[in-house]
């Protein structure tokens, strides 16, 4: 299963949002605005009176299953800036978040929450997928850092001259489309699966504006199957 195949099956895990006879029509359009870069669908429904004033996340692919649920009317501005989301229950439940819509501020901050994982683990494999070798000479710091733990690290870029050599990371240049296209960090969490996460996107669209399409997830069977295909398709020793 290629890259894209394994963005398009977890995007087809599609969970779903039900807001029951809202407090404000307001919070439906805040609810839309918080969610807007996942592909969480958002219905309204006034059917359930014992359910009124909540938002409850479903499972689509589990026959609804209801996963979690948030009383409304207790809520403040979900829209603002706190430690805590007042969304936590609803967030906790979407392992395999996937967005529509990341530019290279929201990649990058995904991309450390994986990288920070691996350095507080300190041991395990973590695969990157650069894209272009100039990023690799960006985050030549960051990647030495992490070389400097007993992580098994392996980079990925499309072939260009110039490529720093960091001490303790194998380096694949590939001439693949996938590679190029693809923005990934890969941790397979250090011997235990509930440290496992990785993030994978695709670049799509203008080149100018770098937006990306694509899910972070804490599964560990995701995390194993998208190692298993760089393992099988570039030949690397995991």
């Amino acid at each position: 299963m290629s890259l894209r195949e394994i963005i398009e099956t977890v995007e087809s895990r599609q969970k779903r949002l039900t807001v029951f006879d809202p407090p404000s029509e307001r919070i439906v359009e805040q609810l839309r605005e918080y969610f807007a870069s996942q592909t969480v669908r958002i219905e309204q429904s006034t059917t359930d009176s014992n359910l009124s004033g909540y938002a409850v996340l479903s499972d689509s692919d589990a026959e609804d299953e209801v996963l979690a649920a948030v009383d409304l009317r207790h809520l403040g501005d979900p829209t603002d800036d706190a430690d805590v989301s007042p969304f936590a229950p609803i967030i906790e439940h979407l392992d395999d978040t996937t967005f529509t819509s990341f530019d290279l501020q929201q990649m990058m901050a995904a991309t450390r929450e994986v990288e920070d994982r691996a350095w507080r683990k300190g041991e395990g494999v973590l695969h990157t997928g650069f894209q272009r070798t100039g990023a690799i000479t960006q985050q030549e710091d960051v990647y030495a850092d992490l070389a400097s733990k007993d992580l098994d690290i392996h980079a990925y870029a499309a072939p260009a001259p110039g490529v720093p050599e960091i001490e303790g990371v194998t380096l694949h240049q590939e001439d693949t489309r996938e590679i190029a296209e693809s923005w990934f960090v890969v941790f397979d969490g250090g011997g235990d699966p509930l440290d496992a996460c990785a993030l994978l996107a695709e670049e799509r669209g203008d080149t100018d504006e770098r937006e990306f399409f694509g899910f972070w997830t804490y599964d560990p069977e995701i995390v194993d199957e998208i190692l298993g295909h760089l393992t099988e398709r570039y030949a690397v020793t995991v």
